[in-house]
C-alpha cells in the first residue's frame, strides 16, 4: 500500500466523522452544556467554599473559574472520547463498521485514524468553549492557546483509546451507556479538575494517592500548564504512556483473530 492510499483513507475517515458530527448538532451543544453549567453556576458555589482565589502550581493567583477551565476542557475530551466509542458500538450493531474494517489497510491504522478524527472534533469543541468562556473573563496568554493544541490532541487520543477499548469489550449498546457513567464520573471527581492537588492532599491522603494514579488528573494538569505556555513533563510522560497502553489494548480488542480463536476453543 502506498502513502497516497493511506492518506486518502485517513482523509476519508475524517470526512465521514465530520459529516456525522454536522448531522448530529445536538451532540455539539450537549458537549458544551456540561462544562458551561459548571463554569457559570457551580463555580460560584465552589469559589465561596474554597476562597476567592487559589494558588495553582504556577504560583499565580487566579479566579476559581479560571482554575477549573482545564478540568472542564478535560471533561469535553472525556465525554467526546466516550461518545466516539459509543458510535463504534452503534456501528457494530448496525453492521456499518464491517465496511471500514474489511479495508486492506491495517486495522491499527483504521482505528487510530478514527480516533484522530474524534480528537479533532473535540479540539474544535474545546476552542468554542474557550471562546464562550472568554466573555466570562476566563483568558489565557495567546501563546498558551497554541501550546494547548498538542496537549488537547494527546489527551483526547488517550481518553478516546480508553473508550475504544471499552467498546471492544462491551457488545451491547445499552451496557456501554451504563459503563460510560461508571467510568466518567469516578475519573472526573477523583482528579484535580475541581480541586488543586495540594488541597486534596490536605483533606485525604488516600484520595490524593488515587488522584495521582488517575490518568485524567494528568490530562488536566497537562492542559492547565499548556494554557500558560508551560509543559508539565511528568504529566506529559504519564499521559503518553497511558495513551500507548490504552491504544494497544484497543487494537488488541478489535483483533479479529481473538474471535476466531475463541470459536475454535469452543469447538
Amino acid at each position: 500500500m502506498s502513502m497516497i492510499q493511506y492518506f486518502r483513507c485517513f482523509v476519508g475517515i475524517i470526512q465521514r466523522e465530520a459529516l456525522r458530527f454536522l448531522q448530529q448538532q445536538g451532540r455539539f451543544f450537549a458537549a458544551l452544556v456540561r462544562p458551561l453549567v459548571w463554569l457559570f453556576i457551580f463555580a460560584a458555589g465552589f469559589r465561596s467554599i474554597l476562597g476567592v482565589s487559589i494558588v495553582p502550581p504556577y504560583e499565580t493567583y487566579v479566579m476559581y473559574e479560571v482554575y477549573i477551565t482545564p478540568g472542564l476542557l478535560g471533561m469535553i475530551q472525556l465525554f467526546n472520547g466516550m461518545q466516539s466509542s459509543l458510535s463504534m458500538v452503534y456501528d457494530r450493531e448496525m453492521g456499518s463498521m464491517k465496511t471500514l474494517l474489511i479495508s486492506p489497510l491495517p486495522r491499527w491504522f483504521l482505528l487510530t485514524s478514527k480516533l484522530c478524527a474524534g480528537v479533532l472534533i473535540s479540539i474544535l469543541q474545546s476552542f468554542v468553549y474557550l471562546l464562550i468562556a472568554w466573555f466570562w473573563e476566563v483568558e489565557a496568554p495567546l501563546f498558551g492557546y497554541l501550546v494547548l493544541i498538542p496537549a488537547l490532541f494527546l489527551s483526547g487520543l488517550m481518553l478516546g483509546s480508553l473508550g475504544l477499548f471499552f467498546s471492544s469489550v462491551i457488545k451491547q449498546l445499552e451496557n456501554f451507556a451504563g459503563v460510560m457513567n461508571f467510568v466518567i464520573f469516578p475519573m472526573f471527581f477523583t482528579s484535580s479538575a475541581l480541586y488543586p492537588l495540594w488541597r486534596i492532599k490536605e483533606s485525604s491522603i488516600l484520595l490524593y494517592n488515587i488522584a495521582m494514579y488517575n490518568p485524567f488528573t494528568h490530562v488536566v494538569e497537562l492542559i492547565r500548564f499548556a494554557l500558560y505556555g508551560q509543559v508539565n513533563y511528568y504529566s506529559l510522560a504519564y499521559v503518553s504512556i497511558a495513551c500507548a497502553v490504552f491504544l494497544s489494548l484497543a487494537i488488541w480488542g478489535y483483533d479479529p483473530t481473538r474471535g476466531t480463536l475463541a470459536r475454535l476453543k469452543g469447538n
